[in-house]
């Protein structure tokens, strides 16, 4: 058996470089869907 290593917090590995692209996607499409709703004068009630 190998012996341990005083650090262990897991290494970041492909599927959390996923999640922040599948992040950055829905962010990217929100901010496209607001700029077109604002061309029908689309406004927010409080």
């Amino acid at each position: 058996m190998s012996p341990r290593s005083s650090d262990n917090a897991p290494s970041p590995d492909i599927y959390v470089a996923l999640l922040w692209v599948s992040l950055a996607s829905l962010l990217t499409g929100i901010v496209f869907l607001v700029q077109a709703l604002q061309a029908y004068d689309w406004k927010v009630s409080p």
